[in-house]
């Protein structure tokens, strides 16, 4: 298993080593310890989710209150889909700015996003299935969105027509949510991670 961090602070991609044969396939997709080492700290497990969406359907861009925010490993167990991770952390040096990592079931690669990022992804095939391992519960009121077509974040999405629920089309701009305090900030966000680190 490989894991490098991103240009973001607070994400990573993660390579499993697949061993294949005339049978199938077997790889080791989470390591918790493998994990831990490299970010810092183990992911708490909290619950697991899964998302099934149409070519062309794009999600997010979502993040939580940090605290106590939300981090997530994030896999593709059927079909593609270009995963992105927005910095939107008031304070930060990379803030308003994203990368994007192609999630697959040929090479298998996962994220790793802290919490206090931002995380979308539009799905580039039909039944375009990702898996979530989160560090925390669902928690409507502490969750929250912005518009992944903000012109200002201009996120290079790979499709000419996207799809996007009625919570995502009605989520603010990046400068709206800025100017209502709804992001999280820097400092506090590595705070918080830094306190995971320690305990």
């Amino acid at each position: 298993m490989k894991i490098r961090p991103l240009s973001i602070e607070g994400a990573w991609e993660i390579t499993p080593q697949q061993h294949g044969d005339p049978r199938g396939m077997f790889m080791e997709w989470y390591r918790f310890d493998h994990l831990a080492d490299a970010v810092g700290h183990p992911l708490r497990l909290a619950q697991a989710n899964m998302s099934v969406s149409a070519a062309d359907v794009v999600r997010g861009i979502h993040f939580a209150d940090v605290p106590p925010g939300q981090a997530k490993y994030v896999s593709c167990i059927r079909g593609a889909v270009l995963d992105v991770i927005v910095d939107i952390r008031v304070g930060s040096p990379s803030f308003g700015t994203w990368e994007a990592v192609r999630l697959d079931d040929v090479d298998r690669r996962a994220v790793y996003i802290s919490e206090g990022l931002g995380h979308g992804f539009c799905a580039l095939s039909d039944d375009a299935t990702l898996s979530y391992l989160v560090s925390e519960t669902f928690n409507p009121t502490g969750e929250h969105g912005i518009h992944p077509l903000d012109p200002d974040l201009a996120i290079a999405w790979p499709t000419d027509a996207p799809q996007l629920s009625a919570r995502d089309a009605a989520a603010p701009s990046l400068a709206s949510a800025l100017e209502s305090g709804l992001l999280p900030r820097y400092q506090e966000c590595r705070s918080f991670v830094e306190g995971l680190r320690t305990r």
